[in-house]
């Protein structure tokens, strides 16, 4: 390990990707909608195209909710393949947030780390849709930063503009922050900018590719890697019993 796990007070997490399975939410919506439309094509090819529009979508009109960013994209994507996307199927996509599953160990996993640390979710959704996931995380947060919150989108810097205001009224010294995330994208490379220590849930250890998340195209680094919350949450876990 580079970073000492009990040397912090708190975590920010990112939620969609991390603790939510936002890709078998959106395969749920765009697979359907491809063999309705006759398409042969997988829904990692699908996750793929999708990436790059959302991250589009959310660059050129940070002022969108997220569910009209979905909704938005799903139509790119769908002319990308020479198919419209029509009002119902776009509006499915948007609608859709508060369904997404929780991966199965992110419920627990918060709950264990809520014995450590103070817990912040910095996440690009609107309220109502973490809202609803948080129904199924079922986490205790000291402090919600929505994209709705900061009227912008990671990997762009007013979410953590906002945490580090947010700070202070937590008790929580800068220093004593940790980012946890996988997306490398939207995630590792604001955190390096900021000089934020981080930690890569890297949720696509065992399948290649970026899936619903667009390549970083900038520099990036994190501290530690794990392949589930549930392998951090027992590191971190590990590392306190050991000073006690």
């Amino acid at each position: 390990m580079t970073i000492a796990l009990t040397g912090f007070t708190a975590l920010s997490f990112d939620c969609y990707g991390t603790l939510i399975d936002w890709e078998a939410g959106i395969g749920a919506v765009l697979g359907p909608w491809a063999r309705r439309q006759g398409l042969d094509v997988t829904v990692e090819r699908l996750l793929a195209g999708y990436a790059e529009h959302e991250a589009a979508v959310e660059r050129e009109t940070p002022f969108r909710l997220y569910p009209e960013v979905l909704a938005e994209a799903f139509r790119r994507t769908g002319a990308a393949l020479g198919r419209r996307v029509d009002d119902g199927w776009a509006d499915r996509l948007g609608g859709s947030v508060p369904d997404w599953p929780a991966f199965p160990d992110s419920a627990e996993a918060l709950a264990r780390l809520a014995r450590h640390y103070r817990l912040i979710i910095v996440s690009n959704v609107h309220r109502d849709g973490f809202a609803g996931s948080n129904e199924r995380l079922r986490g205790d947060f000291a402090a919600i930063i929505t994209a709705e919150d900061v009227g912008g989108y990671k990997p762009g810097d007013r979410h953590f503009r906002a945490l580090d205001a947010a700070l202070p009224g937590l008790g929580v010294r800068r220093g004593e922050l940790l980012h946890v995330a996988q997306s490398l994208f939207h995630d590792h490379v604001p955190a390096r900018r900021e000089g934020l220590p981080s930690v890569w849930i890297n949720r696509r250890h065992d399948r290649p590719g970026w899936g619903a998340t667009p390549e970083p195209g900038e520099d990036y680094t994190y501290d530690l890697e794990f392949p589930s919350m549930a392998a951090f949450a027992d590191a971190v876990d590990d590392a306190f019993a050991a000073v006690v």
